[in-house]
């Protein structure tokens, strides 16, 4: 159990692994580090502290999401450390690019948001990690081990916050019950059987043969009359209320 003021650690399928890291274990390669923060000062103390960190190696900077996902594509990093809000594109609106040009790339959000829409759009965005930047300089370095090892960390206060958003998700969902499922297309249900495989809009416009503001309209109108605010929303949703079935 992580202490009062440090992350809270949620543990993957790595776990041992990451127990044999934070007992001394060696790695073969240090840690790649991206660092992301439109405040080239903040940027340049964390290369610092980072540097000290024998089993981790900061291999780029950018001062926002556009430039993030340019430095991603071409360094490959394992781990991106990015803040939320910045200039020309945000942290969060860089997740997806981000995951799709370097998918093994790690997003751990370092932020002084404490605002719950940006911790749930973060983690809906593939973050993995969201630390408030009030931790120390130590307990970053920690985070980047966990992260890198299999794990999620989020602070203690965004921890409680997600918590009540779930809860919140959930009422919602049962409140959506007492009504009855609104009637989806045709073509609204092959979409929603493509998102669910996990495919985006410009390979489910190739598998349908349609364009791909065509798909955006479908995805838009199907979370419309489900009254939901994501695509995976909408599967889940859809699955529940046996509107689709995945084998």
């Amino acid at each position: 159990m992580a202490d009062r003021f440090g992350p809270v650690l949620v543990p993957g399928e790595d776990d041992g692994e990451s127990a044999c890291a934070d007992r001394g274990g060696a790695r073969e390669e240090p840690i790649r580090v991206l660092v992301v923060d439109d405040h080239a000062l903040f940027r340049r103390g964390l290369e610092i502290v980072l540097a000290q960190e024998e089993d981790i190696q900061v291999v780029g900077e950018a001062g926002d999401g556009a430039e993030a996902v340019d430095k991603a594509a071409d360094l490959l990093p394992d781990i991106v450390l990015m803040d939320v809000r910045m200039p020309k594109r945000g942290g969060i609106e860089a997740c997806t690019s981000i995951k799709e040009v370097a998918p093994s790339a790690k997003i751990i959000m370092l932020t002084i948001s404490d605002e719950e829409a940006d911790l749930y759009d973060a983690i809906k965005a593939g973050a993995t990690g969201y630390l408030l930047k009030e931790i120390s300089t130590d307990e970053v370095a920690t985070a980047i081990r966990a992260v890198a090892d299999g794990q999620s960390q989020i602070s203690p206060s965004m921890a409680s916050k997600l918590l009540t958003e779930f809860k919140s998700m959930i009422q919602r969902t049962d409140e959506r019950r007492l009504v009855p499922a609104p009637r989806l297309t045709d073509r609204e249900l092959e979409v929603l059987k493509l998102v669910a495989t996990g495919m985006n809009n410009r390979d489910i416009a190739k598998e349908l043969f349609i364009s791909e503001n065509t798909v955006k309209n479908h995805v838009r109108n199907i979370l419309e009359k489900l009254q939901l605010h994501s695509r995976m929303e909408a599967v889940v949703y859809a699955m529940r209320e046996k509107i689709l079935e995945i084998r």
